[in-house]
């Protein structure tokens, strides 16, 4: 019978001098799911994956991938795991196809298999097309898909990735998480560092946060956006105005302190009762002659959560709140 959890991780610590990167760091990965490891810059997250996979030996503590001890057997666990490091690892003076046979053949494959496990995969991740094309013309999503591609010649039982997406426009993002979307499906465990709160929201099933070193936060991402206050009643009022009337509402309603946000007329504040508390704020704004453009039950973002967690804030750019990408 399969382990529960593919990875366990056993009171990790690395020390490099006099600074410590893992504090004792405790986690599992359940078998067949998406855990997503966050954390600011020097965090720890990546000296985390660097040891899982053998790339690197903690200074204390254990850890299991795939059934077997990262430091008494380490070749055992480099047969059974993925890697999917930030750069490309495929050769571009071959073509897609050649890289990918080559692999299999390296996992002592034969010919006839390593062509058909590579003719599989460029179809599953849409490379059909460029499959008999050098690589260096590929470009970065192509590239990083037959990267993905590469670490899975070998059906392995884990797969770590470190920052899967970083440096892709919008379009080949996207692209790439409805290919890891379809390998959760298929019941593949992942392990992924990322620098993209929206990206560990909509592929993990658990986000761990980590900061100097230490696990300060777990859960799926509604269970983290309750942990920092539950829902918050949201109104739009339709009069700059009357913003502050608003405010004064929630303030009596709920009894916490709004925050206002001028420039997109919007006044949040907690909602203890949930939609409770949504009932008694539509009813006071109509008794007051408030006209609201909108007024809703939210969550606070994973950005807040960060925020509130590490009291660092995330950074942004074109297409996703980032965090920055760190150890």
């Amino acid at each position: 019978m399969p382990d529960e959890y593919a990875v366990h991780a056993r009171g990790l610590v690395r020390r490099y001098g006099a600074k410590t990167a893992l504090a004792g760091v405790d986690f599992e990965v359940k078998t067949g799911s998406v855990t997503a490891i966050l954390g600011p810059n020097g965090a720890g997250k990546t000296t985390a994956v660097r040891i899982l996979t053998t790339l690197s030996e903690a200074d204390e503590g254990e850890a299991i991938v795939a059934g077997f001890n990262v430091r008494t057997h380490p070749h055992e666990v480099r047969r059974r795991i993925g890697l999917a490091a930030q750069d490309a690892t495929v050769d571009p003076i071959l073509t897609g196809r050649e890289n990918l046979v080559m692999l299999g053949q390296l996992y002592q494959m034969g010919g006839g298999e390593a062509r058909a496990r590579a003719a599989a995969l460029l179809a599953e991740f849409s490379l059909e097309d460029a499959a008999d094309r050098k690589v260096a013309g590929y470009s970065g999503g192509m590239r990083r898909r037959l990267d993905l591609a590469a670490t899975l010649v070998a059906h392995p039982a884990v797969l770590f990735l470190d920052e899967p997406t970083t440096g892709l426009d919008p379009r080949a993002r996207n692209e790439l998480w409805d290919v890891l979307g379809t390998l959760v499906q298929r019941g593949t465990t992942v392990l992924l560092t990322t620098q993209y709160l929206e990206e560990a929201e909509r592929l993990a099933d658990e986000i761990i946060v980590i900061d100097h070193g230490r696990i300060i936060a777990r859960g799926d991402a509604r269970q983290l956006k309750r942990e920092i206050g539950g829902d918050q009643v949201h109104v739009v009022v339709v009069d700059p105005a009357r913003l502050g009337d608003a405010a004064q509402v929630l303030a009596d309603v709920t009894g916490g302190h709004p925050t206002v946000q001028p420039g997109t007329r919007t006044v949040f504040a907690p909602a203890p009762d949930g939609v409770q508390t949504i009932v008694r704020v539509a009813q006071t704004l109509g008794f007051a002659g408030i006209v609201v453009e909108d007024l809703g039950l939210r969550q606070p973002t994973l950005d807040q959560v960060f925020l509130e967690l590490t009291g660092e804030p995330a950074s942004a750019d074109d297409t996703a709140v980032a965090l920055e990408s760190g150890s």
